[in-house]
Order: C-alpha cells, then sequence, then structure tokens
C-alpha cells in the first residue's frame, strides 16, 4: 500500500513511521510512505503558502493552489488514488473505516494547519473528511500518522503474527480483556488462576467477561450498539448481578 501525505512538516510524518512495526513494514516493501510539502508548490517567492480568511476572523488559511498542486502531484502515476483531509469536522474514525481504507491501493492524507484550508481544496480534491476524536489540535500530522498506522496493521504481512490484528480491541466490537506475562508472582501482585489452568474454554470465557466488565466500564455506547448473543447477555446478567452483591 502507498501512503502520500500532504504536509507542512513532511519529516515529521517520514521519521515517525521509520520505527517499530511500520518501520519494518517499509522495509520489507508492505508500505510505502512519501510526504509533500505544500510550500514547494507554491508561486511566492518566499514559499508562502497562507493568507486571512475572507469575511474576517482569526488566524491564517492554507490557500488553494499549492496545496492542490501538492495534491494533484501526490496522485500522479496511480489510477485510483483515494484523499482525506485530517479535519475536526470530519466522521470519527473508527476501526471499521481502518479496514475499509486497508483495502484502497494508494491513500493520499491532507493535513490542514492554521486556522484551516480554503473550501476549494476540498470541493476538487477530498473524497472524505477524518477526525480521529473531538478535540482541536495545531495540525493534521498527528492524526494521519494515527491513521496510516492503524490501517497498516491490517495489511497482511505488515504484522509479525496475523492473528494479532483479530485479538486486538474493538476487533470484535468489545474492549480488550486484561493480560498478563511473566513471572506468575511478584510484589504487584498475581497472575489470575484462571489463566494457569490449562482449560482453555473456561479461560475463553473468562476473557470475554472481562472484555464485557471493561467495555461496560469505559465505553458503555459500544454495548448500547452491539448485538449481544446468548452467552454475552448471561455473562452481562451475571456482571450486573456480582455489582449490586
Amino acid at each position: 500500500m502507498r501512503f502520500d501525505v500532504i504536509s507542512l512538516f513532511p519529516d515529521l510524518i517520514k521519521n515517525a513511521f521509520a520505527y517499530g512495526v511500520t518501520g519494518r513494514a517499509i522495509k520489507k516493501k508492505k508500505i510505502t510512505v512519501d510526504a509533500l510539502n505544500p510550500r514547494d508548490f507554491s508561486t511566492d517567492i518566499n514559499g508562502r503558502v497562507d493568507d486571512r480568511p475572507y469575511g474576517g476572523g482569526p488566524g491564517m488559511i492554507i490557500q488553494a493552489e499549492p496545496m492542490i498542486t501538492a495534491i494533484k502531484e501526490a496522485k500522479k502515476n496511480s489510477e485510483n488514488p483515494h484523499t482525506i483531509l485530517m479535519s475536526p469536522q470530519g466522521k470519527i474514525f473508527c476501526q471499521d473505516k481502518a479496514k475499509e481504507l486497508s483495502k484502497v491501493e494508494h491513500l493520499v492524507i491532507v493535513c490542514g494547519r492554521y486556522e484551516g484550508i480554503d473550501q476549494r481544496i476540498i470541493d476538487s480534491e477530498i473524497d472524505e473528511e477524518c477526525s480521529v476524536g473531538e478535540y482541536i489540535l495545531s495540525g493534521g500530522e498527528i492524526p494521519a500518522l494515527v491513521i496510516m498506522d492503524s490501517v497498516s496493521r491490517i495489511i497482511e504481512g505488515v504484522l509479525g503474527d496475523p492473528d494479532s490484528v483479530l485479538n486486538d480491541t474493538f476487533s470484535d466490537g468489545l474492549l480488550k480483556h486484561p493480560q498478563y506475562t511473566r513471572p506468575e508472582s511478584s510484589k504487584y501482585g498475581k497472575v489470575p488462576k484462571v489463566l494457569l489452568s490449562g482449560d482453555h474454554e473456561l479461560i475463553r470465557k473468562w476473557q470475554l467477561k472481562q472484555s464485557l466488565i471493561k467495555t461496560k466500564e469505559n465505553r458503555p455506547d459500544l454495548l448500547k450498539d452491539r448485538a449481544l448473543n446468548v452467552e454475552e447477555e448471561g455473562l452481562l446478567e451475571e456482571i450486573m448481578s456480582e455489582e449490586k452483591s
């Protein structure tokens, strides 16, 4: 998969993606990453890409021409690029969207800065707007890295163990159960006995129950929208009964 990021700080993108899972994926040529700076496409002698907003208001707006030229350059030689603008006005990014984007061959991600970008950029070049949460950041670079990292993990061959994706939080709509490793006992506590039992069915039920507990406590909205199966309904009733006692 190919990622092209349009950013005023291209080194931030390239440097951040050089480590860990994504760094190894680049070396194995499972993904390619490039970043283009709109300043390189500015007609201003100083490389300026922003100006004051029409209609007044604080801050500066990124101009249409250098940004659109950079986006078109990124799209060049690609048959079907998909272009995303990182924006607080976009739809909230989620695991289902990550799965959807992982099927795209070429993803172009546009990072805004200052007070925003000229609407003509969105009208002419953007396929969709995405947000990573209901808060404001200084620019779209960190959200772009979030999207790229999340999508990359799903691409076949990026992770050493393909089952890792299946067991991630949100992979089945629930938060992940608590996890433990050696030593079995330390001054910080003990590993739950069920995980040492060797009884795979008992362990599976314990993990599911713990996932339901964590989801109920931290993200009850996920349970509200979930079609619970018989086992999950029974475990939730058990959890609520234990809370009352």
